[in-house]
């Protein structure tokens, strides 16, 4: 199961044994397969036009068939007759991908059978076939299902946790240097954390609506522990609701820090203007290429005008503290 889940390639089943462990079924006694040998878990790629044609075969209902095989799909619980229809998404943990590029997984369960269908590989999926192969894996449909729901809640846990850690240090950074950089990053991790929570709250209602379903097969101590599933998603949506708010006030703060440097830099513009305003009137109007201007004949006359631009500069700085400006 596992070196078939990591590749892009089709149809694996599994036979329960009942006590945990588990032995691949060929593809050639699926035909002749009975709920009497045992529990069947059958994982698929909907995209492989084999696995497409082995489903189609299947007796099941069309609704189901045509969900397994749906491209696009948001997270879900349906019950149809003795069976339950759910979506869900797990983290793509792929090297490269984005974080909130979610991935889905469609499950068909009843008593005895197990169908799940995906595009993408999920390390959920195979971590749940190595307890198998390991002998600690589900003994019942009831608990596959939990054991799926709970990997792939807890895959999250790491991408969730990265977030926090990406929020701190942006937070750490903007105290010690108002770096304007800083504004791509905050906003990008805005964005990856609203994005996965958007995807997160529906799986929430899925799994809430897993545990009231009403099928005999699925006992109160898988409901009890979907429950406990269902609780830790919570926490990963208040999770990413806090880094989302922490992401957001860091960018406000870093925005008003630069917005006060700004400011700074256009005050101290505007005192050396006001200082320099009076200054460049007089040297102007004194520049001026007309007869009559005072001091032309007078040798000192330079300098008794610096001297007289100096007093005025003077008198402006002390406008200026009276004022309070300075």
């Amino acid at each position: 199961m596992n070196s078939t889940e990591t590749s892009p390639g089709g149809l694996v089943a599994y036979l329960l044994d009942g006590n945990g462990g588990a032995r691949l079924f060929d593809r050639n006694e699926l035909a002749s397969w009975h709920p009497d040998q045992g529990i069947l878990w059958v994982h698929l790629n909907y995209t492989d036009p084999g696995d497409q044609s082995w489903l189609a075969g299947l007796s099941l209902d069309e609704l189901v068939v045509d969900a397994l095989l749906a491209e696009d799909t948001r997270p879900r619980t349906m019950a149809i007759g003795e069976g339950l229809l759910v979506s869900l998404r797990g983290v793509n943990l792929t090297p490269g991908a984005d974080p909130e590029d979610m991935v889905s997984i469609r499950i068909w369960i009843d008593k005895a059978l197990v169908v799940t269908s995906r595009k993408r590989s999920l390390l959920s999926v195979s971590d749940v076939a190595s307890q198998l192969d390991a002998g600690r894996g589900p003994k019942s449909t009831a608990e596959l299902l939990v054991e799926l729901s709970d990997r792939l809640v807890w895959r999250m846990s790491d991408t969730v946790d990265q977030f926090e850690d990406r929020a701190s240090d942006l937070e750490g950074r903007m105290l010690e240097s108002n770096n304007s950089s800083m504004r791509y990053e905050l906003a990008t991790l805005r964005r990856q954390a609203i994005e996965l929570r958007r995807y997160l709250a529906p799986q929430r209602e899925a799994l809430a609506r897993l545990i009231i379903e009403k099928v005999d097969w699925l006992d109160d101590t898988s409901r009890l522990r979907l429950r406990e599933v269902g609780d830790r998603l919570i926490r990963h949506i208040e999770d990413l609701d806090a880094v989302r708010e922490r992401a957001a006030v860091t960018q406000e703060e870093l925005l008003s820090r630069l917005s006060e440097q700004l400011n700074t830099r256009m005050y101290v513009l505007s005192v050396v203007a006001a200082v320099f305003l009076p200054l460049g009137f007089l040297t102007g109007l004194l520049g001026i290429n007309v007869g009559g201007i005072p001091g032309s004949e007078y040798g000192q006359a330079f300098w008794v005008f610096v001297g007289m631009l100096i007093c005025v500069v003077a008198l402006q700085v002390l406008i200026f503290r009276w004022k309070n400006w300075l």
